[in-house]
């Protein structure tokens, strides 16, 4: 199998650090990674085009030749094919509470900021948006502030004491504004803390790039 993708944005980034993970626990996937350079714009180019219609990334490319191009069904797609070692709890509670989780991050907080990123400075040109930004800002308090009291109970990542999708999608574009040099967490401790503990992991370092 082969994933296309590039590093810093933020949803190819996700699955970057999914197999970055399974390695680091001892259950690395068969997976060659492969960038490509959108700043070149070679994801319009008509190579890409024949994998995703759409020219975006990432995009898993299978075995028997067919395509994934959304990241959380090809972290999905993983995850089933090689269970020995998936990130997802195995009890279905557990389970459903992480992707609840994990849906809520990247529906109202992730999704959001990777608009924000360019209406603030776009790394692809586009012009800024003062008003729109603002908008964002406003919008992603509440998400924050419930992902905030989340951590209250003391838990080490943002599912529990081990790694989730949620992590993952946080952390993918907790970096592209970083990546602006925009802070978003505002006073919340226990995020700060988690986005520290969770960047120190040995599966982030080698992924993230700030």
């Amino acid at each position: 199998m082969k994933l296309y993708t590039v590093p810093v944005a933020p949803n190819p980034t996700k699955v970057m650090l999914y197999l970055a993970e399974r390695a680091e626990a001892g259950n690395a996937l068969p997976v060659e990674q492969k960038i490509v350079n959108t700043l070149k714009g070679r994801q319009r180019e008509a190579e890409h085009l024949a994998r995703n219609p759409f020219g975006t990334l990432p995009v898993l490319e299978l075995d028997d030749g067919s395509y994934l191009r959304e990241s959380l069904a090809i972290v999905d797609y993983l995850e089933s094919r090689y269970p020995d070692g998936a990130l997802a709890p195995s009890d279905a509670e557990a389970r459903a509470k992480a992707r609840d989780l994990e849906r809520i991050i990247e529906l109202k907080i992730a999704n959001p900021l990777a608009i924000y990123v360019h209406y603030k400075k776009s790394p692809l040109g586009m012009p800024p948006d003062p008003v729109q930004a603002a908008a964002i800002e406003e919008k992603i308090q509440a998400p924050l502030d419930f992902v905030e009291e989340t951590l209250g109970d003391g838990r080490e990542l943002l599912a529990g004491d081990s790694v989730s999708t949620a992590d993952l999608t946080l952390a993918s574009h907790l970096q592209f504004v970083r990546f602006i040099g925009v802070d978003i967490l505002g006073e919340r401790p226990r995020l700060r803390a988690w986005d520290n503990r969770y960047r120190a992991r040995p599966a982030a370092k080698a992924v993230l790039q700030c």
